[in-house]
């Protein structure tokens, strides 16, 4: 059976946020709040027929209205006009006069319970959905970064190659460079050799 739900809300950047849910937990998870906004005060069970009546009617819905004003709460809401303070007065703080909830028939309680867990399913599945499409993402850029370092490492390696064959024929060429008597000796060796031969054959 679902569980009678409450009415919640809590102050986030330029928004007021109301929720109906069946606990402080549910809220929280619907806000995505980082932290128990309950325990730090920043987030009370409210009692305004109002806020209830809107939340009621959207169970699982984080409504908003513009921070710190009287507006009705609803899915989508301007930014607040009056953040700043004229002539420097500060407003009064008043506390709000008590009113009392509106009573919710136990029927409308279990449709609203309903339409909550049906909310928190279709946030569930969207949740899972954007999962997906960063784990696609996050395999595509792997596969890229593999795809290139592969690459880098088989033009490393043909580097590597061609620098061992260039360091080859320079060792060649520096012994070349560092006997050039010993060269001359032996191609004078194989003139005289060639000379003694011209001789003895005449």
């Amino acid at each position: 059976m679902p569980r009678k739900l409450k009415t919640f809300q809590t102050s986030l950047g330029f928004y007021d946020l109301a929720i109906a849910a069946p606990s402080m937990k549910a809220a929280l998870e619907a806000w995505g709040a980082g932290s128990n906004l309950f325990h730090q005060g920043f987030a009370t069970e409210t009692h305004d027929p109002a806020v209830i009546a809107a939340a009621m009617a959207r169970p699982g819905v984080v409504l908003k209205r513009p921070a710190g004003s009287n507006r009705r709460f609803a899915e989508q809401s301007d930014l607040p006009t009056d953040l700043g303070v004229e002539n420097g007065a500060r407003k009064k703080a008043t506390s709000p006069n008590k009113r009392l909830s509106p009573r919710i028939s136990d029927e409308n309680a279990r449709s609203a319970a309903a339409e909550f867990e049906r909310e928190e399913k279709r946030r569930d599945a969207e949740r899972r959905r954007e999962e997906a499409t960063r784990e696609k993402e996050r395999a595509k850029r792997e596969r890229a970064v593999a795809k290139a370092r592969a690459a880098l490492d088989e033009a490393q390696r043909k580097h590597c190659a061609v620098s061992r064959s260039r360091a080859r024929r320079d060792r060649e060429a520096d012994r070349g460079r560092r006997h050039p008597l010993a060269a001359r000796e032996a191609k004078a060796v194989r003139s005289a050799s060639c000379s003694a031969g011209l001789i003895g054959s005449r």
